[in-house]
């Protein structure tokens, strides 16, 4: 008796555990006019999303180079991160974003001459299109963005072009855009990317962080909370701090953190549950 008893103690408490999970889907799609074609994505969604009726905040969560919307489910480990910071208070629940921007063409902006639109499809159809089909909070303060490496970039670009969507932008490693013109000529022509140097140095101006940090208004200094994290041994460890010290200059709010670390999986896996943390302070009321 005593045995059967402690066997339906331990079932209830895997139900319990079971019934704290969250959800990821890492193989959903939608259709895109501006990129000619389906484009899929990942979603992980609160333990509590069946179970309840309420509305959640959204962090939209970019992979980077080489990857697609599987990277942070399969190596960055979402699910059991964004679990256990939800478990122990760290993070509030919300729903996560995770789209494919490795397919046609990489990277998550539209190219020289407006022939692929990557970034129009995330803002014009992607971003509606989620926010729509699940239960989201649609209001800036409830919305944020992070992404490692290309999708630091990413992360960077979006959050300085549209201040006004983003409570909170937590860039990676970042790739934060070519340092120098010459550099925005180079990459350009390496994609086979042709345009006349005005072109070329709108462009430039466009995708690089630092161009836009410093050309920022004053009145949008503290429109996006700021978290920048970049191991003392990644590659593009001098491209983050450069933005660190514009924003310093600037006199733009922000966190940067150097850590023990390189451009790795085990870097960021250590930097999620930060973010989680980060992005829950705006999430939730001061």
């Amino acid at each position: 008796m005593k045995k059967l008893i402690l066997t339906l103690i331990a079932l209830s408490f895997g139900f319990a555990l079971l019934a704290q999970a969250g959800k990821v889907k890492d193989n959903l799609s939608l259709p895109s006019k501006l990129l000619k074609g389906d484009r899929k994505y990942a979603i992980y969604l609160p333990p509590d999303y069946e179970t309840s009726d309420r509305s959640y905040p959204v962090l939209y969560l970019l992979h980077g180079a080489g990857d697609d919307q599987t990277g942070w489910v399969q190596f960055g480990e979402v699910l059991h991160i964004a679990d256990k910071s939800i478990a122990d208070g760290t993070a509030t629940p919300m729903i996560i974003v995770m789209p494919d921007a490795n397919t046609g063409q990489r990277g998550y902006f539209n190219d020289l001459k407006n022939e692929w639109r990557y970034e129009d499809f995330f803002f014009d159809e992607f971003m509606p299109f989620i926010e729509k089909a699940y239960r989201i909070k649609k209001e800036k303060r409830f919305r944020a963005v992070a992404g490692l490496s290309m999708g630091g970039g990413g992360s960077f670009m979006y959050a300085l072009h549209h201040p006004e969507l983003f409570s909170s932008a937590c860039p990676l490693s970042a790739y934060i855009g070519p340092l120098t013109l010459a550099d925005a000529k180079a990459g350009l022509e390496r994609s086979n990317q042709k345009g006349t140097d005005a072109e070329i140095e709108a462009y430039f101006n466009k995708h690089n962080a630092i161009s836009l940090v410093n050309n920022m208004k004053d009145d949008q200094k503290k429109a996006v909370r700021w978290y920048i994290d970049c191991g003392d041994d990644d590659f593009l460890y001098e491209g983050n701090s450069l933005v660190h010290i514009a924003m310093k200059k600037k006199e733009i709010p922000h966190e940067f953190r150097v850590r023990n670390g390189a451009h790795t999986w085990t870097y960021w896996r250590e930097a999620l549950p930060t973010v989680l943390s980060f992005v829950s302070d705006a999430f939730h009321q001061y």
